[in-house]
């Protein structure tokens, strides 16, 4: 069964979804209206109070990183990816080349960018983190202003 809550963050509103208590979803105020709530979705709290102390530990400055396990629907390729923005630790940074590298599919900078925007869980899976090759700020789901602010929560400043 579906399941979602909703959590106040100095960024705004997040929506967090999943199925039975699964972690599949995190979505920034500016795109909460891509949940759909279905009669069958089921408001609920409780099952995701661990995460929810955890984000607000990361809010506070007290959290570098998350123990919690995620569930992100998406194509091999993307899980590829996803996994790797797991290994950006907090305060760092990576471009779309690096992780390109990293994955061993040196050329594929722009479906990295693809995928990096496809990302389902963002800050759980820190594509934040992830930046221009000139150390710029790039395109962003939450919006490069909410990209800034994560990234400066971390100790990241940029141009």
């Amino acid at each position: 069964m579906k399941q979602y809550c909703y959590c106040q963050t100095p960024i705004g509103r997040l929506l967090i979804a999943g199925t039975d208590g699964r972690l599949e979803a995190l979505f920034f105020p500016n795109s909460i209206d891509q949940f759909e709530i279905s009669d069958e979705a089921q408001y609920n709290k409780k099952i995701f109070t661990d995460l929810l102390r955890q984000l607000d530990e990361y809010f506070a400055g007290k959290r570098q990183t998350f123990e919690v396990d995620v569930f992100p629907a998406g194509t091999d390729f993307q899980q590829r990816v996803w996994r790797e923005l797991q290994n950006v630790p907090f305060g760092q940074t990576a471009s779309y080349g690096e992780i390109a590298t990293r994955i061993d599919n040196p050329k594929a900078c722009r479906a990295i960018g693809m995928a990096n925007g496809k990302n389902p869980i963002p800050i759980i899976i820190p594509c934040h983190r992830i930046i221009g090759k000139d150390g710029s700020l790039t395109g962003f789901g939450g919006g490069l202003d909410i990209k800034r602010k994560l990234l400066e929560l971390e100790g990241i400043s940029l141009q």
